[in-house]
Parts: C-alpha cells; structure tokens; sequence
C-alpha cells in the first residue's frame, strides 16, 4: 500500500481526504457532470432566484439571463451564483444514472479517487452529498491544475491508471502530465454541451455510465485479490 504525501498537494490550495492506495490501478475521475449532475440541477437552481440559463455558448457567465429584465447577469454576479449552488448543492446534485453501481463495481479491480474542481471551502459539503449517495470514495477539491495532482496520485507507479472528466482543458492537463494515462471524456447531453469542444486525441468518449464502465474495466483488467481492503 502507498501511501500518498501529505505535500504531494499544496494543502493551502486544497482540500484532500486521507489517501492510501493499494498495489493496483488507479481511477482518478471528475465530479461535477461526470459523476453527479451539476448543469441540469444549476438550471433548476437559477430558476428558483428568478434567473435562466440560455445556451448561447460553452460558457455560464454571459448567458445567465434575469427573466424580469432578459438581460445577461453581470460576471461577479454569475460567479457568486455559482458559489452559493456549491454551498447549497447538498439540496440539488443527483448521481448519474448507473454511476453508483458502476463505480461500486470499479472499485473491485482499482483503487478510486475524486478530483472535484472546486474551492476547498465547499469540500465537506460534496464530502457529505456523495458518502450519503454511498460515493465513499477520498476526494481532492481544488481550483488547481488537474495534471500535477495526478500525477503526484500516481507517482509514475507500473500500474494502469485512467482519468474522467469533462472538460477538454482537464484532460489536456493530465495528458501533459501523465502521458501513459488513459483519458477518458464523458459530458452530457445538453442544447449548451452542444457548443463543448470535441473529445481530443488520444482520449476516448463515454456517452454515458455503462460505456465508461467497460472501457475502464478493459484498462484496470480483472477484479483484485477480495482480501486486498480497497481504500
């Protein structure tokens, strides 16, 4: 078993669960419409203050509308919107269909970690959310680059690791930074994810969660040992 620095992420810049990993791959995935929902529900969010989302571009700021006025929200005003959807997102985020008992399942054969992009402050809140979803998972909240965590995760170990998220930049980022990482792009279907950029080489696209869950079970390969204690 690894156990992972306390220093291998800047703590003043995150928030970071306890992390042990054992000896097989490592699945280090993305929360925020990877795993749970977070665009249908900060809709839903918006429309409750009297706002709404109009799919004008791949972008939040800009395209949050006042519905009293039809006018486009300012960018400090859309940036505090979605601070308070994170404190609030214990009352609106909802799991993926099959995320749940694919990653129940994936945590036989690797170890899995969270990797949410997020400020740290709002970490035991999406700590509570996904242990009552049964998502008892370590997580990692930070506004930093996605590469270098996990990388500092992996420590350049013989081992497969892969990494989910949604966002095109991320998983550049990781590409950059573990180059024998296999990537895999998952978003969902939406009029504004319409205008997200395509799924970048060498990654591969998952349309939903059975998808995700063969192409990572081909890449960790068989179940682990029964009497190695997941993390």
């Amino acid at each position: 078993m690894t156990l992972v620095p306390r220093d291998a992420v800047d703590l003043d810049a995150a928030h970071r669960d306890p992390i042990a990993l054992g000896d097989r791959p490592l699945v280090v995935l993305d929360v925020d419409d990877v795993v749970l929902q977070f665009l249908a529900p900060f809709e839903a969010f918006l429309t409750s203050l009297g706002h709404r989302l109009v799919p004008r571009s791949f972008r939040l700021h800009g395209n949050i509308l006042s519905s009293a006025t039809e006018e486009a929200l300012p960018d400090e005003t859309v940036s505090q919107l979605i601070l308070d959807f994170f404190e609030a997102q214990e009352r609106w985020q909802t799991p993926f269909a099959e995320a749940v008992e694919a990653l129940e399942a994936l945590s036989r054969r690797a170890d899995i970690v969270f990797l949410t992009a997020m400020p740290p402050v709002y970490a035991l809140k999406r700590r509570r959310l996904l242990d009552r979803l049964g998502l008892c998972f370590p997580l990692i909240a930070t506004e930093s680059p996605k590469g270098p965590v996990v990388a500092s995760l992996h420590g350049g170990r013989p081992l497969p690791v892969a990494f989910v998220d949604d966002m095109v930049y991320n998983l550049s980022s990781v590409a950059s930074h573990v180059p024998d990482c296999l990537l895999l792009h998952m978003r969902p279907e939406s009029p504004m994810h319409r205008h997200a950029p395509e799924t970048p080489d060498p990654a591969l696209r998952a349309r939903d969660w059975r998808e995700a869950q063969r192409i990572l079970e081909a890449h960790v390969g068989a179940p682990a040992d029964p009497r190695v204690t997941p993390i």
